[in-house]
């Protein structure tokens, strides 16, 4: 796949969709890649010109020594749709990714034309979770990182649709144990240390977002309060946990495409 350098390092990226189609741009949770939007791709490209990218320490990016910051990885989309000669863009991100959506539509809000941010929050988790994350793979390396993945199941699907879907549930979370510890550790550091809930106001672009009514890890709670601060801004819920874009699958491409195509 393509790649794109930037000051310290290349970023793997995939774009689908007519030339002259507007531009959308998918972005990766923790611990996945560009894959976890497989499914909704076909549908995208149809309306859309679709960029997905692996962020910085995931897939086939750069490992760039960390810790890392959600707006250095905001400045990596930046300097991906730059490279690429893309002046405005749609944009569209779960949990780590809707972040980097939050920091985007408050930072560089003129680029953006809609903004779609999914299973996230102003602010998620507390430090001492993170932290001990961190020292947890940095310590266990890729074993830990293969302990990850079976932990993530019941964070990332709900029990029905691990136990109906185990090709999927398996699929999605080989990408945590494929990933590099250090650099899962460095976007853990960027997750611990965003708070965006005094900033919220600044985001003035069509925002819808979307929550899993299931979902242990930013629940529905996040969504409201980001809704409530988001001028003008749609919620969608689903009967989903973290994932909600694989476990809800056809319904969630519906109702992006929807607010996209709007």
């Amino acid at each position: 796949m393509p790649t794109v350098k930037l000051a310290d390092g290349e970023l793997n990226y995939r774009l689908e969709g007519p030339v002259d189609a507007p531009v959308l741009v998918l972005s990766n949770s923790l611990g996945t890649d560009l894959h976890m939007w497989d499914a909704q791709v076909p549908a995208f490209s149809e309306h859309f010109r679709v960029l997905r990218y692996d962020t910085r320490g995931h897939g086939d990016s750069a490992v760039t020594p960390g810790p890392y910051s959600i707006e250095q990885l905001g400045q990596d989309v930046l300097g991906l749709v730059d490279a690429l000669g893309i002046d405005r863009f749609a944009f569209c991100g779960l949990s780590m990714g809707g972040l980097i959506g939050q920091w985007l539509g408050i930072n560089a809000g003129e680029r953006l034309t809609r903004l779609v941010i999914c299973n996230t929050g102003a602010k998620i988790g507390t430090d001492e979770v993170w932290n001990e994350r961190i020292d947890t793979v940095l310590e266990g390396g890729e074993q830990a990182m293969r302990d990850m993945r079976d932990a993530s199941i019941a964070r990332w699907f709900t029990p029905t649709f691990a136990e109906q879907q185990p090709l999927q549930t398996s699929r999605i979370t080989q990408m945590i144990a494929s990933t590099s510890p250090e650099g899962y550790a460095a976007n853990c550091a960027a997750v611990r240390d965003a708070d965006y809930r005094e900033q919220l106001g600044a985001i003035r672009v069509p925002t819808l977002i979307v929550c899993g009514s299931k979902d242990p890890v930013t629940t529905p709670e996040h969504g409201r309060f980001l809704q409530e601060r988001i001028t003008g801004a749609e919620r969608a819920e689903f009967d989903a946990a973290h994932l909600s874009n694989v476990e809800a699958g056809e319904a969630y491409t519906r109702r992006v495409l929807d607010f996209l195509r709007a």
